[in-house]
């Protein structure tokens, strides 16, 4: 996805695997960055506990398999807290 891999030519075998598991990676990582933006989204259109708990979810998930760094989902999540907070 974030790569341009018809220009890129590996020679060693290694790098021939490198390059196919990046690919698969790559799918599987915006499928999860795309998860967690649309439950934040969510949350700041409508702040509701439910669509907080599924944005909490989601942003530990991306934090988990390091598509995001842990301190930036921690970030989003203490800011959609005050935003339900500020709602009340």
């Amino acid at each position: 996805m974030w790569y341009n891999y018809s220009r890129l030519m590996p020679i060693t075998l290694g790098a021939i695997r490198k390059q196919r598991a990046d690919k698969r990676k790559d799918v599987v990582n915006a499928q999860i960055r795309t998860a967690f933006r649309k439950a934040v989204l969510a949350v700041r259109k409508s702040p509701k506990p439910a669509a907080l708990k599924k944005a909490f979810s989601a942003l530990d998930r991306a934090a988990k398999s390091k598509v995001i760094h842990k301190n930036k989902a921690s970030r989003l999540k203490s800011r959609l807290s005050k935003l339900l907070l500020k709602k009340k």
